[in-house]
């Protein structure tokens, strides 16, 4: 019998939230804004029963450009902003390490979501990978998930069509897209 349990994993900047000047960080609390429709997107997914886990690079922790307990600090507004919407998160993974370390969980590589899910089975063919980066589409791909590219991040349809693997699929922003699986 094959597994009924499906998991959207989300990206977090530039997926739920504002991504900050183009290469730079969200780097506490007060840099932190939700995009419009991601806190009803993320109930909508509660509601239909996907487990709703983050999986995001937080090198800026790793560089120095700000520490752990900005970040959690900056994680305990988010839920609060999730909490008072009726949504919640299943997990969040960080990959907290600087770009030259060489860690197994630095997106595009796999280490965060089997961090995630750990050892519990899930419909991989129902499940997906929420992002607005090609790095995010290369780990959803990986990872064996549909890889699905916001553009409510950095990038626009025509820097998408250019990369080199391509989404399965390529939505507005997570509301948009939450609407097709919901």
């Amino acid at each position: 019998m094959r597994d009924k349990r499906r998991i959207a994993f989300l990206d977090r900047d530039g997926v739920i939230n504002k991504n900050p000047i183009y290469l730079d960080y969200v780097k506490g609390p007060s840099e932190f804004k939700f995009l419009p429709g991601s806190r009803k997107a993320i109930r909508m997914l509660n509601e239909a029963g996907f487990k709703v886990i983050i999986i995001s690079n937080q090198t800026g922790v790793g560089k120095g450009l700000y520490s752990k307990e900005d970040l959690k600090n900056t994680t305990e507004k988010m839920l609060k902003g999730l909490a008072r919407s009726n949504a919640r998160l299943d997990k969040i993974c960080y990959c907290i390490h600087h770009p030259d370390a060489g860690c197994a969980c630095r997106k595009p590589k796999t280490g965060m979501f089997k961090r995630g899910v750990g050892k519990a089975p899930f419909n991989r063919k129902d499940s997906f990978f929420v992002g607005d980066t090609q790095r995010d589409t290369l780990a959803g791909k990986a990872f064996g998930v549909k890889a699905v590219a916001v553009l409510s991040g950095y990038n626009k349809r025509k820097d998408i069509k250019k990369w080199k693997v391509q989404p399965d699929f390529i939505a507005k922003d997570l509301l948009d897209f939450t609407k097709c699986v919901t």
